[in-house]
């Protein structure tokens, strides 16, 4: 199953306004949401401080800041047609 991480840290509205773009997709693609706080890793946070959110998938960042609902759905729609 494909897993899109988003990148996030507690308190942050932005960050919870992608998950829930991105929360709009499952119905109509088949993915797993996988929030990673980048406060609980010092590589993570040191790398993403001040991008969050960051949208990733198979090591691909598909977006961050303010997050593109069509990017990633672009990203989606490129990962089925490989299939």
């Amino acid at each position: 199953m494909q897993v899109i991480t988003v990148y996030s840290k507690l308190d942050c509205p932005l960050c919870d306004k992608a998950i829930a773009k991105i929360s709009t997709l499952q119905s109509e693609f088949t993915f797993k949401i996988k929030v990673v706080d980048i406060y609980q890793d010092d590589e993570l946070l040191e790398k993403y401080q001040i991008m969050i959110p960051v949208v990733v998938s198979d090591g691909v960042e598909i977006d961050f800041g303010q997050i593109s609902e069509n990017k990633v759905k672009s990203y989606l729609q490129a990962k089925i047609g490989e299939f």
